[in-house]
């Protein structure tokens, strides 16, 4: 149902971070794209989108991810966005632009 939703953050997320799609959905632990994946998630978890079909759509793009490192990577962005006021106006940019 949310699949829309999701596919739209990955394009989304992708052209901020200058990545591409496949890079996103491979298991490179490049800090760049480890923090891409992490926005994807906390995106997703704000729309509100269950971490379970954030897992689903992870995984149909042939990324599996357990539900603990989802919740993991959405917890780091909401840390960085207490102490890093790039994070802030990077996703109120995001969320203008919403899908």
């Amino acid at each position: 149902m949310k699949a829309n939703i999701f596919n739209q953050y990955v394009e989304q997320v992708c052209e901020l971070f200058n990545i591409d799609k496949e890079s996103l959905f491979t298991k490179n632990k490049r800090r760049d794209i480890v923090d891409a994946r992490q926005m994807l998630y906390y995106l997703c978890h704000k729309r509100p989108m269950r971490v379970v079909y954030i897992q689903e759509y992870m995984t149909d793009n042939g990324y599996p991810i357990a539900h603990s490192s989802i919740i993991h990577g959405i917890n780091v962005v909401k840390d960085r966005l207490a102490h890093d006021t790039d994070y802030i106006s990077v996703l109120n940019q995001m969320a203008d632009e919403e899908v």
